[in-house]
């Protein structure tokens, strides 16, 4: 009976199964694809580059054993890897790669560790020398659902955090991407979810690690030629928390093996939870197969906290405290300080520190006089509404009519002028933008925004608009 590539690798399989932990069988060996058999050597297909290194630093000893069962002492191997065109639609193309298996496989003498998959795993957040077999989940337990105060701009990503808290890697939500501008709670989010589970599920390995850290790990893991035992390390974790993700841009060996950290994670139930500072469609420089899984789950906006919001944030944080202000000082406050939570607290704080230290009383004149110089020395970020009264006043427009259906050229040109300074001096996503300029979808966001450009570069009197608007949204 003549031998396929799919009988010889079935019967390989039986034999390698039997050997290996459950776990690393379905990892590293469901994946691979037979392809062809030509005489004694067999060519099968994997997923990467990245697989086909794994294999042969890892399992080759196994695939010889099994291929000499079935193919004889001259069996060789080949293998078919899938290289991903990143940046272009085109489907991906293979490369060959032979075994490194110079010579042919040989049985004589050769013995199967049982233990193979069992090995001692390097912690990078270990020093070297201080033995630790306990991995800390990095977590700030100030950090929590209690203190996180919802309102209408958070609603969404608070509930989606909520729920996969109560049940991680069992809800649809994976991977939550939580993104949102500087001092939103984003952090704060993320670390909730993993507190809340480290109390519901004391026995599951939770991990919070900034992106910026996590590529040093990498980086160091390859200098020290160690870099299995980090991939290892983070294939442990049940829950893995990666703070400002975004930082990943332009790192592309960062990014391939988080790809194959992430894959494996999801791919066996475990909870993944990401932040950054914009929507999967505004990231830059991040690969798009790593782009795609960030779409896999629900990615949640936190949004700059409205009003009521604002009023609940500060209340919260003077109960915290046992800190009783006026009314009139709390109202104040939340009508000057807009833009995040992060300032929020810190003009209350410089309150609290300006009285107690002074032996001042709460006061409006002293309040006033802290917001002034508090927002005088933070860097300023300016926000949408602010652009949108700039750009009407310039044009001689309310916002209303800015924001309005109509198609009248020099109102639509004062609206594609407004979403180009929101994306260009804001963090906010392109949805976002959007959404507070009329109501538009994103398309129409990044229509505007190249129309700009366009008429920047052809029309002069437009130019002299962008250069007038910039000075005065700058200045």
């Amino acid at each position: 009976m003549t031998k396929t590539a799919s009988s010889v690798w079935a019967n390989c399989l039986l034999f390698i199964k039997d050997n290996i932990k459950p776990q690393a069988y379905k990892t590293w060996f469901e994946p691979i694809k037979p392809i062809k058999i030509l005489g004694d050597v067999l060519t099968i297909q994997v997923p990467s580059k990245f697989f086909f290194e794994w294999l042969e630093e890892h399992y080759i000893k196994l695939l010889r054993v099994a291929l000499v069962k079935e193919i004889g002492e001259n069996a060789k191997l080949v293998y078919d890897v899938r290289m991903e065109n990143t940046y272009s639609n085109k489907t991906p193309h293979t490369v060959k790669f032979p075994s490194s298996n110079k010579k042919p496989f040989n049985s004589q003498g050769v013995t199967i560790p049982l233990d193979i998959d069992k090995r001692e795993l390097k912690n990078p957040f270990i020093i070297p020398g201080i033995q630790k077999v306990k991995i800390e989940s990095q977590l700030n337990p100030n950090y929590n659902f209690e203190n996180f105060i919802e309102g209408d701009s958070n609603r969404l990503a608070r509930s989606a955090s909520m729920a996969v808290s109560n049940k991680p890697g069992g809800t649809s939500f994976n991977p939550l991407l939580i993104y949102g501008g500087v001092g939103l709670g984003k952090t704060h989010l993320a670390q909730a979810i993993g507190v809340r589970i480290k109390e519901r599920y004391p026995e599951k390995t939770v991990l919070y690690i900034s992106a910026e850290k996590f590529t040093q790990q990498y980086i160091d893991s390859v200098k020290g030629n160690t870099r299995n035992d980090f991939i290892h390390f983070y294939q442990m974790i049940d829950v893995l928390i990666v703070d400002d993700v975004q930082f990943l841009s332009g790192k592309s060996g960062t990014q391939d093996v988080f790809f194959h950290i992430f894959n494996h994670l999801h791919q066996n139930g475990k909870q993944v939870i990401l932040t950054s500072d914009k929507a999967p469609v505004d990231m830059q420089d991040i690969e798009q197969r790593l782009l795609s899984r960030f779409k896999w789950g629900l990615s949640a906006e936190l949004m700059a906290p409205d009003f009521e919001t604002r009023i609940s944030i500060l209340k919260s944080k003077m109960f915290r405290d046992g800190v009783e202000i006026p009314e009139e000082i709390v109202e104040y406050i939340a009508k000057n300080i807009k833009t995040n939570v992060r300032e929020l607290e810190g003009v209350l704080i410089s309150l609290i520190a300006q009285a107690s230290f002074n032996r001042k009383e709460f006061t409006l004149p002293l309040i006033k006089q802290i917001v002034d110089k508090f927002v005088k020395n933070t860097k300023k970020e300016v926000s949408i509404d602010y652009i949108q009264k700039v750009v009407s006043k310039y044009f001689e427009m309310d916002v209303t009519t800015l924001q309005s259906k109509t198609r009248k050229r020099h109102i639509v040109q004062a609206r594609q002028l407004a979403m180009f300074f929101a994306k260009r001096m804001t963090k906010a996503s392109l949805a976002s933008i959007g959404s507070q300029i009329g109501s538009r979808d994103h398309a129409t966001v990044l229509h505007a925004c190249k129309t700009v450009d366009n008429l920047t570069e052809t029309d002069k009197q437009f130019r002299k608009y962008v250069d007038e608007l910039t000075k005065k949204l700058t200045f």
